[in-house]
């Protein structure tokens, strides 16, 4: 936890899955593997800096559409006793709850959100509280199917929906910013911060000075990669 300005903010590290290994990703390009590293390694060293949550993705199911919960369960072993939200490959509610008998604390689920008309309603009245929704943003439109393709919403567009649904929590992912170091969206946060929703951010968060600025504009978490390789003692290849 940071505590600012009489907020708590919660700084949670992400541990990307990609094959076997922890990765980052330049900008979200599958082509762009800018860090690997074995994953248990990687999953233990995050555990040792006490963070109050761990960010899984399981990138191959977000790209493929096919959830791999061996792996998710892998990451959740290692984490202990510290709380774990899977997100990749959550296409049904079936297979969210999936992931909840596994032990994921709570859910992120894009792609299959926007999938209908009615597909963002059923998974809040399913999944409540423990359902966190991807806004994931591309020109202040949202992008699905691993950042691959449009999907047909401008950000406010989704945020309003997500508040008619009855959502509680958003997580949303400035994709130019992700894995560049290069700071975050803070129009983007402000503007979904906004909506009244709880707002977890990330895409390009750096040091406890982005997540004091996203705490100031509202957030209530903040994910760290690149950014975070440093305090577990690892930092990315020259």
């Amino acid at each position: 936890m940071l505590a600012c300005y009489n907020i708590t903010m919660q700084l949670i590290p992400a541990v990307d899955l990609l094959g076997d290994f922890a990765v980052r990703l330049d900008q979200g390009d599958y082509e762009r593997v800018i860090f690997r590293h074995p994953l248990d390694d990687f999953v233990s060293r995050i555990v040792r800096t006490a963070p109050s949550m761990i960010h899984v993705v399981d990138l191959d199911g977000a790209r493929s559409g096919a959830a791999r919960f061996d792996l998710v369960r892998r990451c959740i072993d290692l984490a202990g006793s510290i709380p774990v939200q899977v997100s990749g490959g959550l296409r049904s509610i079936e297979k969210a709850r999936e992931a909840l008998d596994v032990g994921a604390a709570r859910v992120i689920v894009g792609s299959a959100a926007w999938a209908s008309a009615d597909s963002l309603d059923q998974f809040a009245d399913a999944l409540r509280e423990r359902l966190v929704v991807a806004l994931d943003v591309r020109d202040g439109r949202i992008s699905v199917r691993g950042w691959l393709a449009d999907g047909g919403l401008e950000v406010a567009d989704a945020l309003q929906r997500c508040v008619d649904a009855g959502v509680s929590r958003v997580h949303v992912t400035a994709i130019e910013r992700d894995g560049t170091m290069r700071g975050p969206d803070l129009d983007l946060y402000a503007l979904a911060c906004a909506s009244g929703l709880a707002v977890v951010a990330a895409g390009g968060v750096r040091d406890d000075t982005d997540v004091t600025a996203l705490a100031e504009v509202g957030c209530e978490a903040a994910i760290m990669g690149v950014g975070y390789l440093e305090r577990i003692g690892l930092v990315l290849p020259n």
